[in-house]
């Protein structure tokens, strides 16, 4: 017999399945471990639809203001791929073309009148993690015990991106708590990678990664606090950013442990190019977010720190710096293959890349672990507990309720060792500088340990989660594909520790071949314009400007 929490979950399903139109349905849903060809070969795109879900979004918000796009097509063609990106890999936690066809209409009947875009991402549809609150809808951040909650106000990013002229359509899938990399939680289950459903998407924002990824969507909004938006980015083969705290409105927004002001958790867009990825942040920024969100520093785009770059690139290149192990645990050898790549190609094209020694990551990962679990993780295990389903087992290493509570001179502690950590890192980085004799635009490196990894497998957050706790600028750039002929496995590695030892024995060549693999680009803090540009060149120089 089910339990109370059980039947609200499938009560839950039901009512996204039904949300679905039947003529949207697959009939018989594919049984090959990838997805990602599906929806292109399934005839239940037309040739248009095809060719709008396959665009970028910054060609599809120029043919939006030139008239040569309705609003209307663009956004069932998104739904009707959506729909399909839900069927095959559990993405999707709202769903609600009608509402989006419906802003649809009444952008199309603006252009009619006025002759002119409402705003810079006029008619484009955005999808959006499930923490961003929608009027009508509910946030359930993969939570049981908050169904049936319907949200009466907009996060203040919804506000603005509708301001701006976004359509909104879906509200993807989170895991429970949102403080693992991987997406899965009672209610709707495991979201699966379109690549290969034996791989993880990713997470936090998994389903923004698993989304867009498929090209169910073209712009998704992700938030991250560990690699929540960098990690489904990589696992997917996509673009993503994390800007530092203050630069996008976070306000509004569901979370856990909300409150918790020592580590930011931030908003960020991940996309198939750098070039959308500033299309989002110029048009976020171009609205004033500092006016509706006291958090958010009053900095407009500075068009001239991305011009400075360009100016580099033509006159002797961009001085970067790079690292392939942290000294915590080594990447698998994808991962290793993927920073070679990325050096040697910057080498080839004229830019100075040099070596980089990874300041105390150690520390910083044991530090901000431990800031994840200062509570003894009491708000996380309340919100679990309301319903009385069980938690998933990935939250286990994370969030240990046996750490118990710190206390506030404890917290105050805390707070100090992080701002010494930050000015340590920058003296570090200063001292770089002086031994090279001139400014290091950023630094290279892995942003997981693995490539996109099998499901229940991550144990390693510090590559991605070391940037949170330094609130530097990130941007992640995919850079190639896990070759099993190539990336053989290490048989003569001595373990870093035991960490090191657990990830290095979960490395199987065969289970890894053809897993996407990514690198980050990293800037000082709010650098986000400069680190941006890099990260652009970087992928043009790969061939991967946009992915497919």
């Amino acid at each position: 017999m089910a339990t109370k929490w059980e039947e609200r979950a499938a009560d839950k399903r039901n009512r996204i399945d039904d949300s679905i139109p039947s003529e949207w349905k697959i009939q018989n849903l594919p049984t090959d471990d990838s997805v990602f060809d599906f929806p292109q070969r399934s005839g239940l795109l037309s040739g248009q639809e095809l060719t709008i879900t396959q665009s970028s979004a910054t060609d599809l918000v120029k043919k939006l203001a030139q008239g040569e796009l309705k609003a209307v097509d663009v956004t069932i063609a998104f739904c009707k791929r959506a729909a399909l990106a839900h069927q095959l890999v559990n993405c999707c936690l709202e769903f609600f073309p009608e509402a989006a066809i419906a802003q649809a209409k009444e952008l199309d009947a603006y252009y009619e009148k006025h002759k002119k875009p409402i705003g810079p991402l006029h008619g484009l549809p955005i999808s959006l993690k499930d923490q961003l609150r929608v009027k009508g809808l509910e946030t359930s951040m993969g939570y049981v015990s908050w169904l049936g909650k319907y949200d009466t106000t907009e996060s203040v990013l919804v506000t603005l991106l509708r301001k701006a002229g976004a359509i909104f359509y879906t509200k993807t899938n989170v895991p429970q708590t949102l403080m693992v990399c991987e997406t899965v939680n009672n209610i709707i289950g495991r979201t699966v990678n379109p690549r290969n459903k034996n791989w993880s998407c990713g997470g936090s924002s998994g389903g923004e990664g698993a989304m867009v990824g498929i090209r169910g969507g073209v712009i998704g909004v992700g938030t991250d606090i560990g690699g929540s938006i960098r990690v489904p980015s990589a696992f997917n083969f996509l673009y993503g950013i994390r800007p530092s705290h203050g630069r996008m409105p976070y306000a509004k927004m569901a979370n856990s442990m909300e409150g918790q002001e020592t580590v930011h958790s931030v908003v960020g867009p991940i996309a198939h190019s750098a070039e959308d990825l500033k299309l989002f942040l110029t048009s976020v920024l171009a609205e004033e977010p500092w006016k509706y969100d006291p958090k958010v520093v009053p900095i407009p785009w500075r068009q001239a720190e991305e011009d400075a770059v360009k100016s580099k690139l033509h006159s002797g290149g961009l001085t970067l710096g790079y690292f392939s192990c942290d000294g915590v645990v080594l990447p698998h050898p994808p991962i290793l293959r993927g920073i070679e790549k990325v050096v040697s190609t910057l080498n080839q094209n004229g830019h100075s890349v040099h070596p980089w020694t990874p300041y105390k990551h150690d520390f910083g990962h044991d530090l901000i672990n431990n800031i994840y679990a200062a509570d003894g993780s009491t708000d996380v295990l309340s919100n679990i507990n309301a319903s009385g389903e069980p938690s998933i087992p990935n939250i286990k290493d994370l969030l240990n309720p046996d750490k118990g509570q710190i206390n506030m001179n404890e917290l105050w502690d805390v707070h100090l060792k992080k701002w010494d950590y930050q000015s340590e890192y920058l003296d570090k980085w200063r001292e770089f500088e002086d031994r090279l004799g001139k400014e290091v635009d950023a630094i290279i490196a892995p942003i997981t340990a693995t490539a996109a990894i099998r499901h229940n497998q991550f144990r390693y957050y510090g590559y991605a989660s070391v940037i949170n706790l330094l609130d530097f600028t990130s941007v992640v750039v995919p850079v190639t594909f896990a070759d099993k002929s190539v990336d053989v496995k290490k048989a003569d590695h001595q373990p870093l520790g035991q960490l090191d030892a657990a990830v290095q024995a979960e490395y199987d060549p065969e289970a890894y071949d053809g897993a996407p693999v990514a690198v980050q680009v990293i800037g000082r803090r709010l650098t986000e314009e400069k680190t941006l540009a890099i990260a652009q060149e970087i992928g043009r120089l790969l061939g991967n400007a946009v992915t497919p």
